[in-house]
């Protein structure tokens, strides 16, 4: 029997509070650290990053991306190191670091290689490496295990073993966090399946699904932000049909969603770290087996242009309120990928910012999330602290849904933002407001 036999390896028992068995989670951002902070009520757990401030913050009790409220760290009793040697007292460890693309859309394996080559440098023999990140099919067994067996000098199925369990959290949803999220899981070999059921099994209510194996698991995750991407990417194209047309995109889905089958997406501007890159694990894995993927890369390239699209839609209306667009001033209110959250990676509002700035126009920003050292370092861009500053624009922008945008913003705010000039533009790529209201109240408004 291999050392895969769960009944030669450990039990879950010998994991909970009090007992000697550890369990690693490494990378403690926005999938780390909620997973640590759930397998704390259970078990002993040790949260390893590299970052080094990262860790000083976590043990004050203070987690910058906001998903992990003060007082929930304060009660935990997690060992936040970054100190990899930490690593060498776990059984199980698991392995949540980001897996992004470069700028050729090329998946970007360094910081999953990275995490393998520390933690097999530090594993023990008996150990199980569980990986959350999302990955293309094959990545787990193909690029991971050897790099686990060099550092480690241990032999795969016979010293160690290996798990894949894909992340499914969202990041700022209150509803669907991530005990309420059913867990898919795959081992090596089926006790290795059965040990993950168990373990993620304590702690997920939402209950577990087993994958028959690692490639599936993994071909799960990926497809399910992809068939995501392809959807609104439908919705995208749409709306830039729709708008030739000169009809409202927004008054036709709520038409076409009466009907009990019509699957209700929006268009919209699709960044973050898991629609906008996920699919490009698949298509770089179809490509390397010799096939084209055609629907999935035609969906990126429609998505990928929706930023210009809605920064010529914003020109258009400056021309049509007569300002001249060289050298005009225009406010995007909100820069993270998302609403309510602090993440700005991959974020497509810079693409509508880069975009009118090459127009000659004064772009400026505020986002209430939004940390502005990040944004200085990642796009270089200089947050408004307050959005008085700079006023009056010649047009605003409502990119991100943020809960201070809905609540303290009105009609009556944006006008006076814009100086109360009688053609005042607003351009509204969620949707937030009504049309009629809108041009009633005398904007010329545009919308996705």
């Amino acid at each position: 029997m291999s050392l895969g036999g769960i009944n030669k390896v450990m039990h879950i028992s010998n994991f909970q509070k009090g007992k000697k068995e550890k369990i690693a989670v490494i990378g403690l951002g926005y999938v780390g650290l909620p997973l640590a902070v759930l397998l704390d009520e259970k078990f002993n757990v040790i949260g390893f990053d590299i970052n080094p401030q990262r860790i000083k913050e976590l043990k004050e009790n203070y987690d910058r991306t906001r998903e992990v409220k003060k007082e929930k760290l304060e009660k935990c009793s997690i060992e936040f190191t970054d100190n990899p040697e930490k690593i060498s007292e776990a059984k199980v460890i698991i392995v949540t670091v980001p897996t992004p693309i470069d700028e050729h859309r090329i998946p970007d394996l360094r910081p999953i290689k990275s995490a393998s080559k520390t933690v097999g440098k530090y594993m023990k023999k008996g150990s199980i490496v569980v990986y959350e990140s999302t990955v293309y099919p094959g990545l787990t067994e193909e690029e991971c295990v050897p790099i686990l067996e060099k550092e480690s000098g241990l032999k795969w199925k016979e010293d160690f073993n290996v798990g894949y369990s894909p992340e499914r959290v969202n990041p700022g949803d209150k509803l669907h966090t991530i005990d309420k999220i059913k867990k898919v899981v795959a081992g090596d070999t089926p006790e290795i399946t059965e040990f993950l059921t168990q373990l993620y099994g304590s702690v997920i209510t939402a209950g577990i699904h087993k994958a028959p194996d690692i490639k599936t698991a993994e071909a799960a995750k990926v497809i399910e932000n992809t068939q995501r991407d392809l959807n609104i990417a439908l919705m995208n194209e749409l709306s830039v049909i729709f708008n030739k047309m000169g009809i409202d995109t927004k008054a036709v889905l709520e038409a076409a969603a009466t009907k009990w089958n019509f699957l209700r997406f929006e268009p919209g501007l699709v960044g973050g770290h898991c629609i906008g890159v996920d699919p490009y694990y698949l298509t770089f894995k179809a490509e390397a087996i010799g096939h084209h993927p055609e629907v999935i890369l035609a969906g990126r390239r429609i998505n990928d242009y929706m930023g210009k699209f809605v920064a010529e839609n914003t020109v258009k209306k400056l021309i049509k309120a007569g300002k001249a667009v060289k050298g005009s001033k225009v406010l995007i209110l909100g820069l993270t990928f998302k609403e309510n959250i602090a993440d700005i990676r991959n974020t497509k509002v810079v693409d509508v910012y880069n975009e009118l700035r090459e127009y000659g126009i004064d772009v400026y920003v505020h986002d209430p999330y939004a940390y502005p050292e990040e944004v200085k370092e990642e796009y270089g861009i200089e947050l408004l602290d307050d959005i008085e500053r700079e006023a009056p624009y010649d047009a605003i922008v409502v990119a991100v849904k943020h809960k201070p945008f809905v609540e303290e913003l009105d009609f009556k705010e944006y006008k006076r933002l814009l100086g109360n000039n009688n053609k005042p533009v607003l351009i509204d790529i969620k949707g937030l407001y009504s049309k009629d209201k809108a041009i009633k109240e005398g904007f010329l408004y545009w919308r996705l």
